[in-house]
Parts: C-alpha cells; sequence; structure tokens
C-alpha cells in the first residue's frame, strides 16, 4: 500500500495546487497562516468540491484561533458545524478539545465524534498540547468512532529525535493495542525531511503523511496605504498564503520511493 499525503489547504488555488501534486487527502481550513487553521465556510467547500470532486476532504472544525480549551458557546458553534459538514458530503472532520489541566476533554470529544458519525474523525496536534502523551493516546483510544490522531510526536517538528521516538511509540500502541486508530504525523514536513521520517517510521507501520506546503506570496495590491494593513504584520500583512505545487510534489515523489524501497 502507498503512503498516502494528506495536504492542508485554506483556498480554492491551493487545493488545485496539492492536487495537482499528487495529493491523496485535503484537509479544509480557513486561515492556515494565522494561527494553524480555522472553521473554513460552506463556500469554499463547495467551491473545492466543483474544481476537484473526486479528493477526500477532512474539514477542520475551530471556531477561533488560540487555545483548545472551549467556552459553552464555542463549543455549540463546533456542534452545528459539524451538522452543517456532515450533510455535504465530507469525507470526516478534525478536531481537537483539551480541558484546563492540559488533558483530552473525552465527554466533549465523545460529543463531538458522536455529531460526526458515520464521518471519519481526526483528533489534531491539539493532542502534542497535552500534559502526558501516554495518557492522552488512552483517553483517545478509549472514544468510539475516532479514526486518527494528528500529531507532531509533541515536538515543533515531527522530525526531531525527540519526536521520532514519541511517533514509534504511539505508532506501535495504534498497531497493537487499537489499530482502528491511524497516527499521522505532521509539522515541519518537506522534501529535506520526509525521507528521514519513512526510513523511522515505516518500520513502525507509517500509512499516512500530513503537510502544508505553504508560504507567503505578495499580495495582488499594487497601492498600500503605509504603515497599514489588515494582516498579522512582516510577511503576511499584504500577504496570501498558497500552498506550493512543486513542495508539494518533492514530498510525494520521495514517500512513494520509500515506499517502494
Amino acid at each position: 500500500m502507498p503512503l498516502i499525503l494528506e495536504v492542508c489547504i485554506d483556498s480554492t488555488e491551493s487545493a488545485l495546487a496539492a492536487v495537482e501534486a499528487g495529493a491523496d487527502r485535503l484537509e479544509l481550513c480557513s486561515n492556515l497562516g494565522l494561527g494553524g487553521g480555522t472553521t473554513p465556510s460552506l463556500g469554499l467547500l463547495k467551491a473545492i468540491r466543483k474544481v476537484a470532486p473526486t479528493v477526500p476532504l477532512m474539514v477542520m472544525i475551530r471556531p477561533r484561533t488560540g487555545d483548545f480549551v472551549y467556552t459553552e458557546a464555542e463549543f455549540n458553534v463546533m456542534v452545528e458545524d459539524i451538522r452543517c459538514f456532515r450533510e455535504h458530503g465530507v469525507q470526516g472532520v478534525v478536531f481537537g478539545v483539551l480541558t484546563p489541566e492540559g488533558d483530552v476533554d473525552v465527554v466533549r470529544t465523545q460529543r463531538l465524534v458522536f455529531e460526526a458519525l458515520p464521518l471519519q474523525v481526526c483528533f489534531h496536534r491539539a493532542f502534542d498540547m497535552t500534559r502526558d502523551t501516554r495518557n492522552a493516546w488512552h483517553q483517545l483510544s478509549k472514544i468510539d468512532g475516532l479514526t486518527r490522531i494528528l500529531t507532531s510526536g509533541q515536538g515543533t517538528t515531527a522530525i526531531s529525535a525527540n519526536s521520532l521516538d514519541v511517533l514509534k511509540n504511539l505508532l506501535d500502541l495504534a498497531k497493537y493495542q487499537d489499530p482502528r486508530i491511524e497516527i499521522l504525523p505532521g509539522s515541519g514536513i518537506n522534501s529535506s525531511t520526509v525521507g528521514a521520517l519513512c526510513q523511522a517510521l515505516l518500520p513502525h507501520g507509517l500509512r499516512e503523511v500530513h503537510m502544508s506546503g505553504g508560504c507567503w506570496i505578495d499580495g495582488a495590491s499594487i497601492w498600500r496605504r503605509d504603515g497599514m494593513g489588515m494582516g498579522m504584520g512582516g510577511a503576511s500583512e499584504w500577504g496570501i498564503w498558497r500552498t506550493s505545487t512543486s513542495a508539494i510534489r518533492a514530498v510525494k515523489d520521495v514517500i512513494d520511493s520509500s515506499k517502494e524501497a
């Protein structure tokens, strides 16, 4: 079986770039460059469906940037968003909910999984913000309907030595204790790092890889008022976040050759 390459995107242009480069699955978000992604609009979903009708779509459910401890009002928004996207033919949803103490919020996670069924469910990198990796795994493994966990191995990138050790342990736990849950490594994945990641994790059952392949490009505005902007400062002030076809294709080539080897 070839490795699955999932690419997170937040525009129609980025979706086309990722699919052209060989992405097997898309994670649909908004605001990828500004805080890690939030819930996209239904309009964006419909637009991407028109240009890439056969590519599986996982949809981010995140009402805001910041931490993963949500108010009741925010949680209710997540429930309603899942209900909306469930009716629009997506493959699954992606979310993460924690307690203030840094554990998985099991009750709320189970509620969101219940709302999403029969869709696939990915618990995202909120997992990397938990205080205890093994405890977080055991909490999630007890939740019926969970499909995968997106994680960097609790490091800033998935390719550091410590992160790889954590990912190996998680893959082993998934393989021997709960094979219904996929471990999806992500963060810092590019053509320079993915080879080493595959070499380290394929013996432990790696089957999927997650990446962005995005960068800031200059916006189309020619006239720009001095000292003002609507972004976050720096490159993003007047910039637009876009997926690079070449970055995705380079990673796709490496993982395809790694699996063949």
